[in-house]
């Protein structure tokens, strides 16, 4: 659903659809119909231009990242564990021995704690798509 710019909403929030395209993995005329096809909620600005919600990339993140089940099987990395959340690292505090990385998934944010090390060969960052395994009562990172 289209709705007008709503006041109080932070220009970070929302992105270009070149840019919510690119993190879905998906085309510009794909996002274009799917606006128009109301499969995904865009917002208009003053100037009339579709702006994507950042939560309505992350509720599809997953979906895109491959379309058959073959394809989603590669974009997961080959783990035991199958409890992976697919989202978007929203920040990595290394100190020390340690970094601390949240990831927003489906408007909800996992905080996990690992080791610099682990964190610097991955090199995360703000912004990237990250998956989120979760395993008893710990939650790793892998960078997809």
């Amino acid at each position: 659903m289209t709705t007008n710019g709503k006041a109080g909403r932070k220009a970070a929030d929302l992105l270009k659809l070149r840019e919510a395209a690119l993190e879905l993995g998906i085309s510009f005329p794909t996002i274009k119909q799917w606006i128009y096809k109301k499969r995904i909620r865009s917002i208009r600005t003053a100037g009339g231009h579709h702006r994507i919600p950042q939560t309505e990339v992350d509720r599809l993140l997953f979906r895109t990242r491959g379309k058959t089940e073959e394809e989603r099987k590669l974009v997961i990395r080959r783990v035991s564990g199958r409890n992976q959340l697919v989202g978007r690292v929203d920040s990595v505090r290394i100190s020390g021995l340690m970094a601390e990385v949240k990831i927003s998934i489906g408007g909800q944010q996992i905080t996990s704690i690992i080791t610099a090390t682990s964190a610097r060969e991955m090199q995360l960052k703000p912004g990237q798509t990250a998956a989120a395994l979760i395993k008893a009562t710990e939650v790793m990172i892998l960078r997809v």
